[in-house]
């Protein structure tokens, strides 16, 4: 492709926003087009964490439905995008060239933070899928450092999809509560006002900079592919702020993608 492919953070929220997509999943099927002519989307999902990196490399990575006690029409979804085990050279490669090593599993197949937003940015599952695993050690430095050697694979044709969340918190979660917990709205704020403003250093390190961090990310992985999202990108792109409702008391939905 002749420009640099997309590169966007989405907050996939719970698992039934496969099935009840709302105001969220309108926004990512209206952006489907901006993908039309990738080679292949890289997906990092906080439900895939792994010791070192992990690409995967079936040809047709399997569904995976790695929650429990959702309605059964979940498990009855299929995701059959294709996976691109010939692109899996060329990813190893321009990671190295980063000092990144990547190894590959043959038989991973997409967990939800993969496939559940994919499902309306991408509905007709035509455009290859890699997930690349979120390594645990890896510190916040690390990741931005890694968006940054992906940011690569743009010129190349692969988009960057970053799949995890504005603000996430389980223990205070309440399915189908009418209004949104303060702090969530308050650091779902900060967050668009530091993507907005390019401020890293205060990505990086949320829980100095914002005081609501702790209680809208009690553990920081459906946060950190944010700082993924933000190596991939640069001043140059096009950032625009998917503004959406915060589900269940304290789940954004808000998300941000970057085009040239």
């Amino acid at each position: 492709m002749s420009k640099r492919a997309p590169v966007m953070f989405v907050s996939h929220g719970a698992p039934t926003f496969a099935i009840d997509s709302g105001a969220a999943g309108q926004l990512l099927r209206d952006r489907s087009s901006l993908f039309d002519e990738v080679r292949a989307i890289l997906v990092v999902s906080p439900h895939w964490h792994t010791r070192g990196s992990f690409l995967t490399g079936a040809s047709q990575p399997e569904t995976l439905y790695d929650f429990g006690g959702f309605p059964e029409a979940l498990y009855q979804l299929h995701y059959p995008a294709p996976g691109a085990p010939e692109l899996i050279p060329e990813l190893i490669a321009v990671l190295g060239q980063s000092g990144i090593t990547v190894k590959v599993d043959e038989k991973r197949g997409l967990d939800h933070g993969a496939w559940v937003p994919l499902m309306h940015l991408r509905p007709d599952a035509d455009i290859p899928v890699i997930q690349l695993s979120l390594n645990v050690d890896h510190a916040p430095q690390a990741l931005l450092d890694l968006g940054r050697a992906l940011a690569l694979l743009r010129t190349q044709g692969v988009a960057v999809l970053a799949s995890g969340g504005v603000t996430h918190n389980l223990y205070d979660l309440r399915f189908n509560h009418p209004e949104a917990a303060p702090y969530a709205e308050r650091f779902q704020a900060w967050v668009r006002t530091q993507v907005v403003d390019r401020n890293l250093d205060a990505l990086l390190y949320p829980e100095i900079n914002a005081a609501d961090y702790s209680r809208a990310h009690p553990t920081p992985e459906h946060y950190l592919p944010l700082l993924i999202a933000m190596g991939a990108t640069n001043k140059q792109d096009r950032l625009e702020v998917l503004s959406s409702e915060i589900l269940h008391h304290v789940l954004s939905m808000e998300s941000y993608l970057w085009t040239q």
